[in-house]
């Protein structure tokens, strides 16, 4: 009768191992592609602030650099929508800072506000 339940502790064992071991892969599979995923995400950002360099005067790089400091994601919709123009050649080159304003003003007047009644 030990020599069955032995068996049974065995393969119980073994089957245990190759749960873990299946899990462990998993997991690592996982880390993987979310560091390939911000690999990928920061060379999109520098490919982008490259461009910012080429598009945008000193001091509209200035304000748009502040801008991130307070909002990144207003920011980063600023410079995708600018280079997006700059790539398509629907904006003159390079941008100032007073058209830079003229952006973000417009961006602002794009907000949705809704007002619900109690």
């Amino acid at each position: 009768m030990a020599a069955g339940s032995d068996n049974e502790l065995e393969r119980l064992r073994a089957a245990r191992m190759a749960e873990m071991q299946s899990q462990i892969e998993a997991q690592a599979a996982a880390q993987v592609e979310s560091q390939l995923e911000a690999e990928a995400a920061n060379r999109e950002r520098a490919q982008i602030d490259m461009m910012m360099k080429q598009v945008l005067t000193p001091d509209a790089r200035s304000r748009l650099a502040n801008l991130s400091l307070v909002d990144e994601s207003t920011a980063m919709k600023v410079k995708t929508h600018l280079a997006d123009l700059s790539e398509s050649k629907r904006i003159a080159i390079p941008v100032t800072d007073e058209q830079l304003k003229n952006i973000l003003r417009g961006l602002k007047n794009q907000r949705n506000t809704s007002i619900r009644r109690m």
